[in-house]
């Protein structure tokens, strides 16, 4: 059984993460090949769009938004992310169950505690039936059916008892803040039902793809989804099987392509929460041990960070106009020099129709 190292993990990863180099393929495509892209923030996808893709554009996704092709939603790791509308339809089944677990924390237990959640599902379909409501507006209209000292609880939790997508103004660039989120009945606002049944190893091949190789506890903690060893090993006959340098065992699709450990990478800056930062369990094949326990410190992980030589090697802010870059390891002269080029490239994707700066800040 073949091993293989952190650097051909790492390369391996970036290749079929499309960061390599930018590609030149419609925003729809890259998203489908990359399941879900998480957006929690409303601006993180189009920089993380933006450092994938040629000439990517802030419409080119606005305008999948719009037409509904591309839906906002809670999905993996109980997050919102973006996924095109087909995939949310057999992956909203497939990560329910983890999203519906949060009901038995004590958070929706004090507001939702002596609410019938079949009744609360019901009411909720007929209050959304074929329109877009305001969170804080549905929170008040099921406030008035049901008796709870938290009605803006009620329409969380209605998140996960009924498969609900955003409105395409809550994925619009230019942030959340005094934003609000209109959401409506996914079947409705897609045009179609989400599948009756999960599908597991659907979400595992596609996974793979865009991520592999990896282990059973990488593919839990990219999905939140537990008990997925039983899945792999009836996907194992049809899959590749490596280890990595501990032993363990990483799964991979037979036909994908693995890089060479030598394969030059450019600089990139990627968004807090890229998938490339958070698709593993064991992210040492992009991040050290070191500088995930950095980042936790600062903020649960979610910084945006920049690549040196295909890992993470510190962190960026936007502040006014001016992007700061804070190195967490030495920059020889060349690699400051690429830093300070992506970091020119990335400003008009970040400051449309504005002028900017870009500084390093030392340590």
């Amino acid at each position: 059984m073949t091993e293989l190292t952190v650097r051909t993990l790492n390369r391996t990863l970036l290749l079929r993460q499309h960061l390599t180099e930018r590609v030149s393929m419609p925003a729809a495509d890259l998203i489908r090949h990359l399941v879900a892209v998480q957006g929690q923030e409303p601006n993180w996808p189009y920089i993380g769009l933006w450092a994938r893709l040629q000439e990517f554009r802030h419409e080119d996704l606005q305008t999948l938004l719009d037409d509904r092709s591309v839906v906002r939603s809670t999905m993996i790791r109980k997050t919102v992310h973006l996924a095109a509308a087909e995939d949310f339809r057999w992956l909203h089944p497939t990560v329910k169950p983890f999203v519906a677990a949060d009901l038995k924390a004590a958070y929706f237990k004090e507001a939702l505690g002596m609410v019938d959640l079949d009744k609360l599902a019901a009411i909720g379909r007929e209050l959304l039936a074929g329109q877009t409501v305001s969170r804080r507006e549905l929170g008040r209209q099921l406030g008035q059916r049901f008796t709870t000292p938290y009605p803006g609880r009620l329409a969380q939790g209605l998140t996960a008892l009924v498969p609900l997508v955003h409105d395409a103004k809550a994925g619009a660039w230019g942030g959340w803040r005094g934003r609000q989120v209109g959401v409506a009945l996914a079947e409705d606002w897609m045009g179609a039902p989400v599948e009756p049944k999960p599908q597991p190893e659907t979400m595992i091949l596609r996974y793979l793809a865009a991520f592999g190789p990896a282990s059973v506890p990488d593919m839990q903690n990219w999905s939140g989804v537990t008990r997925l060893a039983e899945v792999v090993e009836r996907l194992r006959p049809g899959l590749r099987v490596f280890r990595d340098d501990t032993g363990r065992e990483l799964f991979d699709l037979p036909d994908a392509p693995i890089a060479d450990a030598d394969l030059p990478v450019p600089v990139r800056f990627l968004p807090a929460f890229d998938n490339v930062a958070l698709g593993h369990n064991d992210r040492r094949r992009v991040i050290s041990d070191a500088d995930r326990a950095r980042i936790t410190k600062i903020a649960s992980a979610g910084v945006p960070m920049y690549l040196v030589d295909g890992f993470v090697h510190g962190r960026w802010d936007l502040a006014g106009s001016t992007i700061h870059i804070t190195p967490w390891h030495p920059l020889s002269a060349a690699d400051e020099t690429a830093v300070l080029a992506e970091a020119e490239q990335m400003l008009p994707a970040i400051l449309p129709g504005e002028d900017g700066k870009v500084v390093i800040d030392r340590v």
